[in-house]
């Protein structure tokens, strides 16, 4: 088969921008990361183990937004595996793992009905699931189904820092769209 030269420039520019978006959401998982970072330096703003803001979970869920569930899953990803190795903490996985896939799933269910405008919804029911995910992995892990008595502060905490943390990322998500 004879290529033309048609066919070859439009997959030189396919590649580029492949590359382009592997780039960019290589970026966005590098500042999700560095988001995490700087949360891990403030003190909980309450003694409920799983009780913070989530800063990290800005850019997951302004990449949802922005590009899709498979491009959030690939941030989401990089970030608690790339955290659990830079924190050493390994047994961290389990936790943000199941807290973020949980989370990641139940936005994913409700980005078709909502718009750019209501990505904070979404966000709040992010960080709510994100928390019974870990609860959930707590409970498992350390067979003692009695923590499920931090469920309604941990679903409240999630109710108030989604909040925030999905205005953010709605912030975010506009800005990047320039």
């Amino acid at each position: 088969m004879i290529e033309t030269a048609g066919n070859a420039e439009n997959r030189k520019a396919v590649k580029q921008l492949k590359l382009k978006k592997l780039t960019y959401l290589s970026l966005l998982t590098a500042v999700s990361l560095i988001l995490f970072v700087l949360e891990n330096q403030i003190p909980a703003p309450l003694p409920v183990p799983g009780v913070k803001l989530g800063l990290g979970n800005v850019i997951v869920a302004a990449v949802l937004f922005l590009y899709g569930p498979r491009e959030a899953l690939a941030v989401l990803t990089g970030k608690v595996l790339l955290s659990a190795l830079l924190t050493g903490n390994l047994n961290a996985l389990a936790y943000a793992g199941a807290g973020g896939l949980l989370s990641w799933g139940g936005m994913c269910l409700l980005r078709p009905l909502l718009g750019p405008r209501q990505l904070w919804v979404a966000s709040v029911l992010g960080a709510m699931l994100h928390n019974l995910g870990q609860l959930l992995a707590a409970i498992c892990i350390a067979a003692t189904p009695g923590l499920l008595a931090w469920l309604p502060v941990l679903l409240l905490s999630g109710m108030i820092t989604g909040f925030f943390t999905g205005v953010a990322a709605q912030a975010v998500a506009a800005r990047l769209r320039k």
